[in-house]
């Protein structure tokens, strides 16, 4: 099979194909391959499916298939996978350090002193110890992010539709962790229920000082709302690795808004995540070549 590596993965994963076929990283090559891995780059619109002519397999590097048109790809035969459970750490890491950075003024403090300013009498903290955390959504990210939440004597509570039970959080109704929630944090897919589910309508439902974390998609948060919202402190603060596009318009509201802290979307991209994906797409590979062996 011939396999094309559409975006950016760790180095070493061409050598681990090699067994399953030729391998390339010339895009203009869709039309003759068999496979094709992206990340969040690569688009497989209709107009890209259209084009690869013999694809059999999309494999996306990382969680959500929101780049894909999965039901054209599969109403073409094409099988469509991702990695969600490599990347659960890697993002849960980086909302729980962004969960604990607002209280523990660290960007702040950080700035501060760049600056040789001693922030010491402003800058007053606060504990997660005792706070309760909703997660929205509580499949393998939002639940390495409660273990970590509990370690630090929070207690969490999640609104999944999906599930019926869970191994160590309440579920709760959408309404009740809204009414509950001292933090909140976003563990969706993008799809028409989730797009813009945060607005000024749902953050009036929320605890007066909120803070919410969002590493899941940006389109979740309604970014115009959100800005109103810090403004009047209705919210205390707004963490994201997500944005409507990589990277964000020049005109983004959040760039100028209040107790915004910003990452690049680095979620998934720690060393050992990227590892662990390879990992995944040899599996499913293998998987796939025996089934059309």
């Amino acid at each position: 099979m011939k396999i094309l590596i559409s975006d950016a993965f760790d180095p070493s994963l061409p050598a681990k194909l090699e067994a399953f076929g030729e391998i390339t990283d010339d895009k203009e090559q869709v039309a003759d391959v068999d496979v094709v891995l992206v990340r969040s780059k690569t688009k497989c619109t209709r107009d890209y499916i259209d084009q690869a002519k013999k694809l059999r397999l999309i494999i996306r590097g990382g969680v959500g298939l929101d780049n894909i048109d999965v039901d054209y790809a599969r109403s073409k035969g094409i099988q469509v996978f991702n990695t969600a459970e490599a990347s659960a750490v890697a993002v849960a890491e980086l909302a729980f350090a962004l969960m604990i950075a607002v209280p523990t003024r660290l960007v702040e403090g950080h700035m501060g002193m760049k600056e040789r300013e001693w922030l010491k009498k402003q800058l007053k903290r606060t504990e997660l110890m005792g706070k309760t955390l909703g997660l929205i959504g509580a499949g393998n990210i939002g639940t390495e992010l409660a273990r970590r939440a509990i370690a630090f004597g929070m207690r969490v509570i999640a609104y999944d539709p999906l599930l019926k039970s869970h191994e160590c959080v309440d579920l709760v109704s959408l309404e009740e962790l809204f009414a509950q929630a001292d933090y909140l944090s976003l563990h969706v897919p993008l799809t028409d229920q989730t797009r813009g589910m945060i607005n000024t309508e749902t953050m009036a439902q929320m605890k007066d000082g909120v803070v919410i974390i969002n590493t899941a998609r940006g389109g979740c948060v309604n970014e115009e709302d959100m800005v109103e919202a810090l403004k009047s402190e209705r919210v205390r603060a707004y963490a994201t690795d997500v944005w409507y596009s990589d990277p964000p318009d020049a005109s983004c509201p959040l760039y100028d808004a209040p107790n915004v802290l910003m990452t690049p979307h680095l979620g998934a991209s720690s060393r050992e995540n990227m590892l662990r994906i390879g990992d995944v797409v040899v599996r499913i590979l293998e998987d796939f070549d025996q089934q059309t062996a």
